[in-house]
């Protein structure tokens, strides 16, 4: 029984990604046995029977990203961004697609679908929404909610030149190999909180980033 699928990827593909700002990490081929076997089927599955944790608080400011999981040629991708130096949250830090609610948006999960096709350009039609996770409240003062978001093939991307510097694509199973993922113990506010830490590219993933893609790496681990 095979766990991600691979297949084999076109270069003259990969050259037109990264043409556009798109970067392409390397796949892991040493840690199968780590990861379960995760469809699309599967992942709605898992997420439809955990009971999520919502932030009530009219304080914060609302907000929303897309967790995107793309089927590829490699296998199983998450999708990230890594924001220009010109934006007012998380200057070149590593994210999800998303942004604040905007009130004409009906649900979060349309502000995450939004946010995603005005900063690099996914349109809705070509992403199942599998569901959505824990809010997090953010030191910045957002309350943020996960949507989780399936593509079939790596999409065309369009950047946002503005807010967003390149798109990255990373196998999902290297998010499985607890050597890649570490973590600090920072002070906020005078409370101790870990953060964490995954070195799966040039730069970590980190943050509110890495801990929606634990609770999502941790969410597929159970049986």
């Amino acid at each position: 029984m095979t766990h991600i699928k691979r297949k084999q990827f076109d270069d003259h593909n990969e050259k037109q990604y990264l043409s556009v700002g798109i970067q392409l990490a390397a796949p892991v081929y040493a840690t199968m046995s780590r990861v379960p076997l995760l469809t699309e089927k599967t992942i709605k599955a898992k997420i439809a029977r955990y009971n999520r944790r919502k932030i009530q608080d009219d304080s914060l400011t609302r907000s929303a990203v897309l967790v995107p999981i793309v089927e590829s040629l490699d296998g199983l991708e998450l999708l990230f961004t890594k924001r220009t130096q010109s934006v007012e949250h998380h200057k070149g830090q590593i994210s999800f697609p998303g942004g604040a609610a905007d009130p004409s948006d009906k649900s979060l999960i349309e502000t995450a679908l939004r946010e995603s096709s005005e900063e690099i350009g996914l349109t809705a039609s070509e992403i199942s929404v599998l569901g959505v996770m824990d809010d997090l409240q953010t030191p910045s003062g957002f309350v943020v909610t996960p949507v989780i978001g399936f593509l079939h093939h790596r999409p065309a991307i369009h950047l946002n030149a503005d807010e967003v510097a390149e798109v990255i694509f990373i196998p999902l199973e290297k998010f499985f190999d607890d050597s890649l993922r570490r973590s600090e113990v920072r002070e906020r506010r005078g409370v101790p909180v870990e953060v964490y830490f995954y070195d799966v590219w040039k730069e970590p993933v980190w943050g509110a980033t890495a801990l929606f893609v634990k609770r999502l790496v941790d969410l597929l681990r159970a049986k």
